[in-house]
């Protein structure tokens, strides 16, 4: 590290790595001045000056008598104008699952090479979770287990980009995930085939079958498609009855 690097850019970069791989998330409360300077070692001055510094990059934001925080910036850069898209041209609809599909295979696979004990634990919790929200239906809490479980997974690759476009790739498109897991719901052969499906990913991913992870991961999202597909096709063709029927 060379010698004229000014504390308070050691303490930014700090920081800054631990928001790149997922250990501050958006909307995270750091800790107060006085914690973090001893957490790190540094004088709350050299503190303060890394705060600002990240506070200009849009990455950190103060609020008076709140605390310090991490903002989503990094996430709304790209999911706000996509959500845009997607709503505007329809038809992108596919190539985002493509995209969704090439990344979450890649994840599973890195996530059997890399994974730690603790991100395998971290996994696990989340997969125990999402098994509780299917057995009781509760729709609502399937679709954050849902997210959280291959979040976890993706997080567990130690690729800090997979790790932020899975998180972004999910926000984009969280109003397509619940219309098809509501779809899904509604046929209990395919809720069935859904929650094998996860079971699959995280067998593989624990006993480090990376190959097996990836094939996993893909079949899953081949049927995410799928169902998708169907569900998209029975609005259209809901939306045309209702529309013959005005008519009428």
């Amino acid at each position: 590290m060379p010698s004229t690097q000014r504390l308070s850019d050691v303490v930014a970069t700090e920081l800054e790595n631990r928001i790149l791989e997922g250990s501050l998330k958006a909307g995270d409360r750091l800790p107060s001045e006085r914690e973090l300077a001893v957490e790190l070692g540094v004088s709350r001055p050299s503190l303060r000056g890394a705060l600002q510094s990240l506070a200009a990059k849009g990455l950190l934001i103060t609020r008076h008598g709140g605390g310090t925080f991490v903002t989503d910036s990094m996430q709304a850069a790209f999911t706000d104008p996509w959500q845009q898209m997607l709503k505007d041209h329809p038809d992108i609809h596919g190539d985002m699952l493509e995209f969704r599909h090439m990344l979450e295979g890649q994840a599973a696979q890195l996530a059997a090479e890399r994974g730690t004990e603790e991100d395998f634990e971290r996994i696990r919790q989340c997969h125990e979770a999402l098994e509780r929200a299917f057995a009781a239906q509760d729709l609502a809490m399937c679709i954050k287990t849902d997210v959280d479980f291959h979040q976890a997974i993706a997080e567990a690759s130690h690729n800090v980009m997979i790790g932020h476009l899975s998180s972004s790739l999910h926000k984009v498109m969280e109003g397509h995930v619940q219309g098809n897991l509501e779809y899904l719901n509604a046929r209990p052969e395919l809720w069935a085939q859904l929650q094998a499906q996860h079971r699959a990913i995280w067998d593989a991913v624990r006993e480090r079958r990376m190959e097996l992870a990836r094939s996993a991961a893909n079949q899953h999202l081949e049927f995410v498609q799928m169902t998708m597909r169907e569900n998209l096709k029975n609005e259209e063709r809901r939306t045309a009855a209702v529309r013959r029927l005005e008519n009428r």
